[in-house]
């Protein structure tokens, strides 16, 4: 793409997450929203209409044939990830696909397959973890590159809340649309930070439990999401908390907690907790819902001189979504690789998908 040219995105769905999309590329000077979509036309004219962008789409297939588009940021319900991701890159776009990369582990081998054959072609896909994106994540990632840590052996990472159910009998409570609970819609995050940090390692075993003690009792609501009105027409097939431990090929260890509604003091996260054998580190160790940013600055703790010491990072702080969605762009335009790729996307369904499996088994699987 010549350099003096915009980068010309579409976003499909206008729901929550997609004016964040289109927030996010206001932003970027090389890039120009040129069209949304959603199944509800009104709610795509609405969002039109208020970020003055020209072309409103009632069905995906339609703005994936608009020859005026380069890109497009998928921003639906999970079980609509891979449908709509892979005709995209079919249609010879860019993609960036909202998290999780899919509902299932088979949705997102199919996204991985179609995001190799595209990327021979020049087409990008990005996994949208805006938790790699922020400053202090950055910042730490540093760090970790220039050997501060040595060998990172073991890691916990999380993201809980005290009540956080994003909408009783919608998609998100509803097995079929989201592909789980709050695994999978924000254990999602703190998973992948902490695979980044520890440079994406591979996971060859998962042991894991689910547990549903608020959902089907109508309790631990949390303020946002649409819901189908009294607890007893609700669907709500999925885990309120869930825990796992993930053994990887070099031999570190990983544990993960995520939970939508729990009895705890605060809400706690996403973060993680790396253990090396230089060193160690914390990011996002405590705050609310929001982004890792909220929390702590991101500190090591290490031995200097024969004394223990703490080292807060410096960071720019932007924000993990502005940062995303800039890095995006400027991949497209430059040929470069995102630093969310789809191999790694999949890493992070397969430790998922066999959690899940771990849980309905009550054994130890094994990846691979």
């Amino acid at each position: 793409m010549p350099s003096s040219e915009m980068t010309r995105v579409g976003v499909i769905g206008a729901g929550s997450i997609g004016p964040v999309h289109i927030e996010a590329y206001k932003k970027v000077s090389t890039a120009k929203i040129a069209a949304v979509c959603d199944i509800d036309l009104a709610r795509a004219e609405t969002a039109a209409g208020k970020y003055e962008i020209p072309k409103t789409y009632e069905k995906y297939a339609d703005l994936l044939a608009d020859p005026e588009i380069d890109a497009v940021s998928v921003c639906v319900p999970n079980y609509l990830h891979a449908e709509i991701a892979v005709a995209a890159l079919k249609a010879g776009k860019h993609v960036l696909c909202e998290k999780p990369m899919a509902d299932t582990l088979a949705h997102a081998e199919e996204i991985a397959e179609a995001a190799d054959e595209a990327a021979a072609r020049g087409q990008k896909l990005m996994i949208g973890m805006n938790n790699r994106f922020n400053g202090d994540t950055q910042a730490l990632k540093k760090a970790i590159d220039a050997g501060r840590l040595g060998e990172i052996y073991y890691a916990k990472c999380g993201w809980i809340r005290r009540k956080g159910i994003p909408g009783f009998g919608g998609w998100f409570t509803t097995k079929a649309k989201s592909g789980g609970g709050p695994l999978i819609d924000i254990g999602v995050h703190a998973l992948d930070l902490c695979l980044y940090l520890m440079g994406n390692p591979t996971p060859v075993a998962v042991s894991g439990s689910t547990y549903a003690k608020f959902g089907p009792q109508g309790k631990g609501a949390g303020n946002w999401g649409s819901d189908s009105g009294s607890v007893s027409a609700v669907t709500y097939d999925v885990e309120d908390l869930a825990a796992g431990l993930v053994k990887m090929s070099n031999g570190a260890t990983l544990i993960l907690e995520a939970s939508w509604a729990s009895h705890i003091r605060s809400d706690h996260g996403p973060y993680a907790t790396l253990i090396g054998d230089l060193g160690g580190a914390e990011i996002g160790a405590s705050g609310g819902p929001g982004a890792v940013t909220a929390g702590l600055p991101a500190t090591i703790f290490t031995d200097l001189d024969g004394q223990t010491v703490n080292v807060e990072l410096k960071s720019n702080h932007i924000g993990g979504h502005d940062a995303e969605v800039r890095h995006f762009v400027d991949c497209v335009r430059s040929g470069d690789t995102p630093i969310s790729t789809a191999r790694q996307g999949l890493h992070v369904l397969q430790i998922l998908d066999a959690l899940y499996r771990s849980a309905a088994a009550g054994r130890e699987i094994v990846i691979g």
